[in-house]
């Protein structure tokens, strides 16, 4: 039960929107004035027209996003094959990986994102919207866009983790006289003065989890 409900977490946690925006096939935000109006979206019943969506393939290529199915089918293996080290023999492990990734690119094919995301595109954006984000990413200006925005979104992210965490830790000190229990989960406070007592050697396992250091993962997302 314990496995099954970690490999589920790992697929679900893979395939969240985080992942997607530290890409970095994800496009950075569109200037405010090719911004759509709601009201000239498409409606996504409606069959779109091929040159909007010639248009639409066009500007995800040149900000990579199409490159996003690939970057969730990797991620999700990444995570079945952290999971199923743990749940199988190590020989077995390769040919395991290589039947599930066969499958799973058969069933899940990248193409099949892109397919996905162009409606999208449509239902938010208008030909005129598509063609002015085209010359613009296709600008210098642009194209500088597209390369460093993957590096600084996970600069942000990792920069609201670590203040995040530290609130977080600083919230559950606070609680730790209500609840004695966190005493013994918490590693020592850095900032508390000290006594002269004798560091505990190794904190347990969920101080780790509370430890306040970043998660090791982050690294720009792409597809």
């Amino acid at each position: 039960m314990k496995l099954r409900t970690a490999l589920i977490t790992a697929i679900l946690c893979t395939a969240t929107p985080t992942m997607a925006q530290l890409q970095p096939g994800t496009p950075a935000p569109a200037p405010a004035q090719h911004a759509a109006a709601p009201a000239a979206a498409e409606k996504p019943t409606e069959k779109l027209d091929p040159a909007k969506d010639a248009a639409i393939r066009h500007l995800m290529d040149i900000t990579e996003t199409s490159k996003m199915g690939d970057n969730i089918n990797a991620g999700i293996t990444r995570q079945v094959h952290d999971v199923m080290g743990r749940a199988i023999a190590q020989d077995q492990l390769p040919k395991f990986m290589e039947a599930f990734s066969q499958k799973f690119n058969a069933a899940a094919p990248s193409s099949a994102v892109t397919d996905a995301m162009v409606p999208v595109y449509a239902k938010n954006f208008s030909m005129e919207d598509i063609q002015g984000l085209v010359k613009f990413y296709e600008s210098p200006l642009g194209m500088r866009v597209v390369k460093a925005m993957p590096q600084v979104n996970a600069e942000l992210q990792q920069a609201g983790i670590l203040i995040d965490q530290k609130a977080a830790m600083a919230t559950l000190r606070g609680m730790s006289d209500e609840y004695p229990q966190l005493k013994q989960m918490l590693p020592a406070d850095p900032s508390a003065p000290t006594s002269g007592a004798t560091p505990s050697v190794g904190a347990p396992p969920a101080a780790a989890t509370l430890s306040g250091n970043p998660p090791s993962t982050i690294s720009p997302p792409q597809r």
